[in-house]
């Protein structure tokens, strides 16, 4: 078979969604794709008045060979110059597919997963509180990686999570949700 032949047997076979795989999905119950999110995700601390409490998610196809999850919540709306980290979570077991709502209290987390300081330099879950004015976009992604573990504590910075977690990262899926005030 010619290269062209070859070529267009691989495009028909794209179209035709041979060979491809399912996109990865994120959904939870509490932050709805575009929508406000609840006071109950919002931090409770600077001037905000939210109940900090992470949202319940639940994930979907993933790669055959995911071997741990993790997830993160940004936003790149922070005025901070580099966005601002709310959460990471990493060394979530391939077996796992949901987080319970209040996870990132460190109740409902799997064994074994560990948790990042936040840029609030706070250990675990910390919602959004965004300055006065436009909303922010909250950008929660779950992660499918090819390591079981990553070489992560509870010490290390939301940048060297990034770090390990891109590293080793197969496939993603995220779910923005807004807040303002």
């Amino acid at each position: 078979m010619g290269t062209r032949a070859v070529g267009s047997a691989v495009l028909i076979g794209a179209l035709m969604g041979v060979g491809t795989a399912n996109a990865m999905t994120v959904t939870s119950p509490d932050i709805k794709p575009g929508a406000k999110i609840a006071d109950e995700q919002v931090f409770n601390g600077w001037d905000c008045t939210g109940k900090n409490v992470s949202p319940a998610l639940s994930w979907a196809g993933a790669p055959k060979d995911t071997k741990s999850f993790a997830v993160s919540m940004y936003d790149p709306d922070a005025p901070t110059g580099s966005g601002f980290w709310h959460w990471w979570v990493a060394n979530i077991p391939a077996t796992v597919t949901s987080l319970p709502k209040g996870a990132g209290g460190g109740t409902g987390l799997p064994n074994g997963a560990v948790q990042s300081h936040n840029d609030f330099s706070l250990a675990g879950y910390g919602g959004p509180c965004p300055p006065k004015g436009k909303p922010h976009r909250y950008v929660i992604t779950v992660f499918a990686l090819k390591a079981d573990k990553l070489d992560v504590d509870d010490k290390a910075s939301p940048a060297v999570f990034g770090f390990y977690v891109n590293a080793n990262a197969l496939a993603k899926a995220t779910l923005t949700g807004l807040y303002g005030r």
